[in-house]
């Protein structure tokens, strides 16, 4: 219900999304601990009729909810109020329908490139967006909705103009309900082992918010908002109207990638606590289809919400059993319980938002020791965090995941080709600046390139090898990058650190190949993967090279290197002419 006021609909259209969605999620989803609700709000995913609505039921105040003016004094709807009403929701729904066309193509990969600091960050900075959209609530204010960018200030700021208007007894509801939830929450948390099943703080401020509220009547004394009449059963199935179709569709894809990433984020979050796996292209059919049967019954945009989402973990929800039963809950309130609600005061449902986001804050915890481990990924959290506040949930999420890919692009661009040696006694090849007694060969010169070669790194793997093998202009056939030292004959590449390489990054092994043979040194390629293999043989780098220049390892390669060498220092290569670097 406290959705529904948010998205500025009647609350009985919250129940009706509490209802369908988790349902269809419960039998097609796989997040045992995600609960779907009607979360998926945002800005660029509201026609402007809703966009008008009002934060804290400015429709009307004392008795009826936001909406519910136009509803009979039964609770029943006419045809005129129930299509009018109906027609947000439904044509909401309509763009969710996008998350199965992402099925279709078998887009779930795309929540690999959701990194932990922008998953956290995103849910952190969006609890701090549900906690201010709640702040009206709790004060007894209407205020209009505030949309875009610098919203959550706006809002901020018009709390802060409007407190002389707040109402002291919606006040104190809050004050009181917050008083209670925080400290049970608290208690569940820390005594999860010992107590049987949690304590139901929610439902013991529900029933003890409604009763107060009916006996005092705080709503015609006090003018406190409360929730109103609820119809009771369910509507009548009505395909959505296509006439919208046409301009909802640019709005479709923004929103449908917006839902899934926060959806993702969250069973991700929870999945990893407790030690199991999500499938990213069924949490897409499963969305996908909750959302388009779901749209037939009033219901509008769903997706895994924060509050719910914690709200189920710390009353003990293990599997997707707990949506079932949700949803048996649900169904009594729709068919008997509707009319005991008529009461609830809307500053205890904004109460129960926010003490459920105590998890979501409590990420934040984690940045010490995040700065600790990784200061780049440190970077990542706070500006993806930065950004879903100050600008909003969608434009947050865009700027956390192309900072987060740009942090990659930066660090393969400073990746340093390292120069490898043999350590004694041993067949193994090392780094020489990180290790200490290691023998080098005179003439042979070992690197390794840990790094995926393509087209923005080509030109720093050429200079690199160029700077090692004495490549540059001016440099004499085969001399040293080092004064004094005997010039390089033979030089192998250690390719196990490319991953992968591009058409660029391929054409620049092969004119590198060419220089060599050119100054009269022999390119050895060893540890080379089958791909990397591939893309450099259709680049024509067999044309300047033989099969027996590649090797599966560095140790075959340096043996091959050795013989090869006796040519140039006939001397003992294992004892005299061996250099060892400390």
């Amino acid at each position: 219900m406290a959705f529904a006021l948010l998205t500025a609909v009647p609350p009985v259209f919250g129940l009706y999304t509490s209802f369908f969605p988790v349902l269809i999620y419960s039998l097609l989803g796989t997040g045992r601990h995600l609960s779907t609700e009607g979360g998926a709000r945002t800005p660029r995913g509201e026609p402007q009729w809703i966009r008008k609505g009002t934060i804290g039921s400015s429709a009307s105040r004392g008795g009826s909810c936001c909406g519910l003016r136009e509803w009979g004094a039964d609770g029943k709807q006419g045809p005129n109020q129930m299509r009018t009403h109906r027609k947000g929701p439904e044509q909401l729904g309509q763009r969710m329908e996008g998350r199965l066309g992402m099925f279709v193509l078998q887009l779930g990969v795309l929540s690999t490139f959701l990194s932990e600091p922008v998953v956290k960050a995103l849910t952190s900075g969006a609890a701090l967006h549900v906690l201010v959209s709640q702040l009206p609530s709790l004060l007894g204010l209407s205020l209009p909705r505030q949309i875009g960018c610098f919203s959550l200030f706006k809002t901020l700021a018009a709390v802060l103009s409007s407190l002389p208007q707040s109402s002291p007894a919606e006040l104190t509801i809050s004050a009181l309900s917050l008083a209670l939830l925080v400290p049970v929450k608290e208690l569940n948390v820390r005594f999860r082992d010992r107590l049987p099943t949690p304590i139901p703080g929610e439902v013991v401020m529900v029933l003890l918010a409604t009763v107060l509220c009916f006996t005092s009547s705080l709503d015609t004394r006090y003018n406190v908002q409360v929730v109103g009449r609820l119809p009771g059963g369910f509507p009548q199935p009505l395909l959505p109207t296509l006439d919208e179709l046409p301009r909802i569709l640019a709005d479709s894809v923004p929103i449908s990638l917006v839902t899934f990433a926060v959806s993702t984020s969250l069973a991700s979050i929870y999945a990893d606590k407790y030690s199991y796996t999500i499938d990213p292209n069924q949490e897409l059919l499963a969305h996908g289809m909750s959302n388009l049967i779901s749209s037939l019954f009033s219901c509008f945009p769903n997706s895994a919400t924060l509050a719910t989402t914690s709200l189920l973990v710390d009353a003990g929800g293990n599997t997707q059993l707990a949506g079932l039963f949700s949803c048996a809950v649900v169904l009594a309130v729709l068919l008997w319980l509707g009319p005991f609600f008529y009461y609830l005061p809307k500053a205890v449902l904004a109460c129960i938002n926010i003490s459920s986001m105590r998890q979501m804050f409590f990420q934040m915890q984690e940045l010490p020791r995040l700065w600790h481990i990784s200061r780049v990924d440190f970077a990542v959290w706070m500006v993806t965090w930065v950004a879903v506040v100050t600008l909003n949930v969608d434009l947050g999420l865009a700027v956390g995941v192309v900072v987060s890919m740009m942090t990659v692009i930066c660090r393969t661009q400073r990746v340093q080709c390292l120069a490898l040696g043999l350590a004694e006694g041993t067949e193994l090849y090392r780094p020489i600046r990180d290790s200490h007694k290691l023998l080098q060969v005179p003439g042979l010169c070992i690197l390794s390139y840990p790094a995926p070669l393509y087209f923005a790194t080509r030109g720093q793997f050429y200079r690199i090898l160029e700077r090692h093998l004495g490549l540059g202009e001016g440099s004499k056939p085969g001399s040293a990058r080092d004064k004094g030292a005997e010039p390089v004959r033979v030089a192998i590449l250690d390719f196990s650190g490319i991953t992968f390489a591009d058409a660029a990054g391929a054409r620049e092994v092969v004119q590198l190949t060419r220089r060599c043979q050119d100054r009269g040194i022999c390119l050895l390629l060893a540890q080379c993967n089958a791909v990397v293999l591939e893309t450099l043989t259709r680049a024509g780098l067999l044309e300047s090279m033989t099969p027996e220049q590649l090797f599966v390892s560095v140790q075959d390669a340096a043996a091959h290197a050795l013989e090869r060498l006796e040519t140039y220092w006939p001397k003992d290569l294992h004892g005299v002419g061996l250099i060892t670097v400390t």
